[in-house]
C-alpha cells in the first residue's frame, strides 16, 4: 500500500515539476536552437533569464527523476544524494550556457553571462535605449564590458536556495509517505509556503525587476518588494535549516535557522554590493535609509537581516511550542 501510494506520489511529483518548469524549459530549446541555427541570439528573440532558471528547472527535474534511486541507495540520507546530484547539475549546465551561448546586438556580440549582468540593472522598457545612453541617474559608474564574475554570487545563492528547498519539500513528503513519521510535516508545510512564495517573487523580479527605473535610489513600490523579496529569501533558507533541527534543544532548533536566515540575506547584500560597483539601492530618503559612515549599510539594511532571523526564529518557536508543552506537562499525554 505505501508502495502505491508512493507510486502516485512519485508520478505526480515529475509531472507537476515538468509542467511547472515548461516555460523555462522552452526558453531553454528556444536558445539551443537559435545556437544551432545562427550561431548566435539575437536580442529581439533573447528570452528572459534562461539563465539561472533553465539549468535550475533542470537541476529540479533531475533531482525529482531519481528520487527513488536515491531512497533505495542513501536511505534516509536520501536528501543529500539527490541536492547534491542536482546542484552539480545546475553548475554544469549554468557554465555551458554561460560559455556557448553570445547575444547579438545591434552594436555588439555579448557572451550570455555579460549580457545577463546588462539585465540585472536594466530597467523595463529600457531595451530600446543602447548601451551607450542607457542613464543610471546614479553615483555608480556600470561600464558594459567591465565584466566582474562575482556578480553572479546572488543568482549563484537564489538558484541554490530554490533548489534545495523544492527537493526539500519533494524528498520530504515523499519520505512521509514511505515511513509513515509525520513529525517534520509541519516545518515541510512551511517550507512550501516558504519556497512558493519565494519562487513567486523570482518570477516578479524576472519580468518587472520590481519596477526599478535605473536610479540607485528606487521607489517605494520597489523599495517594499525588494525588501520582501530579501526577507522571504532569508526566511527560506532558514526554513530549509529549522527542518532538520525540530528534534535538537531549543537554542539550536530556533536560533541556528535565525542565524542561517540572517546570513543568506546578508550574502544577498554583499552580492548586490558587487553587481553596483560597492554600492547598494537606496530604498527611501532620511536618516534610516542613509548609508552608515565607513561601511555600505544603512540602518534599514542592518534591520532587515535582523527582521528576517527574528521572522524565521518566531517560526519555529510556534513550531516547537507543542514539543515543549508536552514535555513539560506529561500528563497531557
Amino acid at each position: 500500500m505505501k508502495n502505491k501510494l508512493f507510486s502516485k506520489y512519485y508520478l505526480f511529483s515529475c509531472v507537476g515539476v515538468l509542467l511547472a518548469s515548461y516555460y523555462p524549459l522552452s526558453m531553454g530549446v528556444r536558445v539551443i536552437t537559435d545556437m544551432i541555427a545562427d550561431g548566435t541570439v539575437f536580442k529581439e528573440n533573447y528570452p528572459k533569464y534562461i539563465i539561472p532558471y533553465t539549468p535550475i528547472c533542470l537541476a529540479v527535474l533531475t533531482g525529482v527523476l531519481i528520487m527513488p534511486l536515491c531512497m533505495k541507495l542513501f536511505q534516509r540520507f536520501a536528501l543529500v544524494g539527490g541536492s547534491v546530484s542536482a546542484t552539480g547539475i545546475f553548475f554544469a549546465l549554468e557554465i555551458l550556457f554561460e560559455q556557448k551561448v553570445v547575444v547579438t546586438t545591434a552594436e555588439t556580440v555579448i557572451q550570455l553571462e555579460d549580457w545577463q549582468m546588462f539585465m540585472c540593472y536594466m530597467p523595463p522598457g529600457g531595451w530600446d535605449e543602447t548601451i551607450t545612453t542607457y542613464k543610471t541617474q546614479t553615483p555608480v559608474d556600470i561600464l558594459m564590458g567591465n565584466y566582474n564574475p562575482a556578480f553572479k554570487l546572488h543568482f549563484y545563492v537564489i538558484s541554490v536556495v530554490l533548489i534545495l528547498s523544492i527537493l526539500n519539500c519533494l524528498y520530504g513528503f515523499g519520505q512521509m509517505i514511505k515511513s509513515r513519521d509525520k513529525k517534520r510535516l509541519k516545518s515541510l508545510i512551511l517550507q512550501s509556503a516558504c519556497s512558493l512564495l519565494f519562487l513567486g517573487l523570482c518570477i516578479l523580479a524576472c519580468f518587472t525587476a520590481f519596477w526599478r527605473d535605473g536610479s540607485i535610489l528606487v521607489s517605494p513600490l520597489s523599495a517594499a518588494l525588494m525588501t520582501v523579496f530579501f526577507i522571504i529569501l532569508g526566511v527560506t533558507a532558514g526554513v530549509y535549516t529549522g527542518s532538520f533541527l525540530l528534534e535538537k534543544p531549543k537554542f539550536v532548533s530556533i536560533w541556528i535557522p535565525a542565524l542561517v536566515a540572517c546570513a543568506m540575506t546578508f550574502l544577498m547584500y554583499v552580492g548586490e554590493m558587487i553587481l553596483l560597483h560597492g554600492h547598494l539601492y537606496i530604498l527611501g530618503t532620511g536618516f534610516l535609509f542613509d548609508s552608515i559612515p565607513g561601511i555600505v549599510f544603512a540602518p534599514v539594511d542592518l534591520l532587515i537581516i535582523v527582521v528576517t532571523g527574528c521572522v524565521t526564529a518566531l517560526l519555529f518557536a510556534l513550531l516547537t511550542i507543542p514539543r515543549f508543552t508536552s514535555s513539560t506537562h506529561p500528563s497531557a499525554e
